[in-house]
């Protein structure tokens, strides 16, 4: 430090008083330890902020990979990242899986991930621990202790629909009555959007039924309403994907939350232990859990981690908080044994039952 009060002095200058220390001519740079480019935390192993960002432009480049442009508003988060930081960010296989992620890491070197909780943690031994500044607003059961991934953003298990071709339905049994032409995100098998929206329509009492959600699908399809996404007036998809399709069809889709099914799912971040770039690594996972990186997913109509904490400071956008869709409560959260318990047996009965 270059200024120093008598009271925060006292203890190691006593008989100086308050006069300069022999450091003081030193540059800044001179004070602080060496950089640690794979440390724990920011505090760790860059002391500042500014000393991460001289870091990660000097690597000048960030691989990531899975993140869709249109997918929670990434296009624009990377955009102003690498605008931001001077770095290029190089984005990698954008519509990949979260399990091809992982299998795909030896040889594209991805420096961070986005994946679904259950995937991160199987693979927590891949990841370098890292705590951003904000770990503390981030709640307990959305981030493991050591730091190895933590959840960015969530969301809801939500139904879109066409007001003017059938009513808002208030269940996912709604679904069966007559007029609905109802799609998934994906083949449920493969992608877990679609997986999530079986297991949404599953849930009874709080608790995924995997044979109740197949059920209602079988007879979806049996009465010939099982759809395309193209041809449905119904689409069984994450809330944020819903109200994007809300904000740019206007009053041709909305969307809604049943309140007997509030299935909730989080995004967790987490950084290659091999990362090419672990200072930049470091610096995007610093950006994301920033007020401002928060605020863009949301924009995008993700649901922050930081969300409550950023709502208590005051620094959530407000405005774009309220064009969220209403959730019906607290997000039920599959465990893990559930979610692979759910996949069997999918494997299983889907084809056969459903095809």
């Amino acid at each position: 430090m270059t200024v120093r009060t008598c009271a925060a002095a006292a203890a190691i200058l006593a008989s100086a008083g308050c006069g300069a220390s022999s450091t003081d001519s030193l540059p800044e740079s001179k004070k602080l330890p060496p950089i640690n480019v794979r440390a724990g935390s920011m505090k760790a192993g860059f002391a500042t902020m500014e000393r991460l960002a001289e870091a990660a432009k000097h690597e000048g480049q960030l691989n990531v990979i899975a993140l869709p442009r249109d997918w929670v508003n990434y296009g624009e988060v990377i955009d102003t990242f690498a605008d931001k930081y001077d770095i290029k960010v190089n984005e990698l296989e954008p519509r990949a899986g979260s399990k091809r992620e992982l299998d795909a890491a030896a040889q594209l070197k991805p420096d961070v991930f986005d994946l679904t909780m259950d995937v991160a943690v199987s693979a927590a031994d891949r990841f370098a621990p890292y705590k951003v500044q904000s770990w503390q607003d981030l709640p307990d059961h959305v981030k493991d202790s050591s730091g190895a991934w933590y959840a960015a953003y969530g969301g809801y298990m939500s139904i879109g629909y066409d007001p003017r071709a059938v009513k808002p339905p208030a269940t996912f049994a709604d679904l069966l009555k007559p007029g609905y032409r109802v799609a998934l995100d994906g083949d449920p098998l493969r992608s877990a959007s679609a997986f999530d929206g079986v297991m949404a329509a599953s849930m009874r009492a709080g608790v995924p039924q995997p044979q109740q959600g197949v059920e209602l699908f079988a007879k979806l399809k049996q009465a010939g309403q099982l759809a395309e996404p193209a041809k449905a007036n119904v689409i069984i998809a994450w809330d944020h994907l819903n109200a994007t399709r809300s904000a740019n069809q206007s009053d041709a889709w909305k969307v809604t939350i049943p309140r007997d099914a509030p299935l909730g799912d989080y995004h967790v971040q987490a950084i290659n232990k091999a990362a090419p770039h672990p200072a930049a690594a470091r610096l995007w996972q610093e950006f994301l859990f920033s007020d401002e990186g928060q605020n863009l997913l949301q924009k995008g109509y993700a649901r922050p981690a930081r969300g409550e904490a950023m709502l208590m400071k005051r620094t959530l956008d407000a405005e774009q908080a309220a064009k969220l869709p209403k959730a019906p409560g607290p997000p039920v959260l599959m465990t893990i044994p559930q979610a692979d318990a759910a996949k069997a047996y999918l494997k299983k009965e889907w084809a056969k039952s459903v095809g």
